[in-house]
């Protein structure tokens, strides 16, 4: 099984720039890289914050290049996108109860893309109606690799833990029911990361195009780190990631 992680696009309107790179450009490359190495994937999944500022004509824009992705892909949501402004985008998108999450079952694995999007925070936020989803959507004993934007867990860099998801403890009471969860992997940080929460492996990943720094205290700072996905190979015999920086 083959999966290819992409996360933090942070499209803006097509022509204007992001901490002065082309949002746009970086995921024309992104996705001609896919293509060229990875068009044999079974799933291609987009992370969140697919969008800067949530605004239509980004959204249109990334519709009309995902439309030249070879392989099939699902799209999640971050803290800076708008959900209305995607459904209108993507109106074949799966939704659960209106929030923009599904399963996927693949060979081997059963994903699970769930929607920490919470208007107006950046924080990220599970409700009880999406804590009853995924409740739902783990039954069944398949092994389960869970994908959402804000991680649950912290990474050591304090302006970005302050930000991650708020309800990790009633997330984890979901996990650990029913023990099948084998890896997450969130976007949000900007940052390659791995390590364990709670007894979990976890992943996190840079996006493609701008990146956070490496900052163990003080404030937040963007940096300008190669941006890059995670390719993800699973068999019965274990799970892989390999972070490859995409060129440019």
């Amino acid at each position: 099984m083959k999966i290819v992680l992409v996360s933090d696009l942070h499209l803006v309107a097509p022509g204007e720039s992001l901490f002065g790179l082309d949002p746009l450009k970086h995921l024309e490359d992104c996705i001609a890289d896919l293509n060229r190495v990875h068009a044999d994937a079974d799933l291609v999944v987009f992370s969140g914050d697919l969008t800067n500022d949530g605004e239509a004509s980004a959204y249109a824009a990334l519709a009309e290049r995902l439309a030249d992705l070879a392989a099939p892909y699902r799209l999640m949501l971050g803290n800076h996108d708008d959900r209305a402004a995607f459904a209108a985008a993507f109106p074949q998108a799966p939704m659960q109860d209106g929030f923009a999450q599904c399963v996927v079952d693949l060979p081997g694995f059963r994903a699970v893309l769930l929607d920490t999007l919470e208007p107006g925070q950046v924080e990220g936020r599970l409700c009880e109606t999406r804590l009853a989803w995924l409740d739902g959507a783990l039954e069944g004993g398949r092994d389960t690799l869970l994908f959402l934007h804000h991680p649950p867990f912290a990474i050591g860099v304090p302006s970005l833990d302050s930000s991650r998801l708020l309800d990790a403890d009633p997330l984890f009471y979901v996990l650990r029911r029913h023990g099948n969860v084998r890896h997450i992997f969130a976007g949000h940080v900007h940052r390659f990361a791995g390590g364990i929460w709670r007894g979990i492996p976890f992943t996190t990943l840079r996006g493609t195009n701008h990146q956070s720094a490496l900052k163990l205290d003080g404030p937040h700072a963007v940096s300008f780190e190669a941006p890059a996905y995670a390719l993800v190979l699973a068999d019965s015999d274990g799970l892989v990631v390999h972070m490859h920086e995409f060129p440019t």
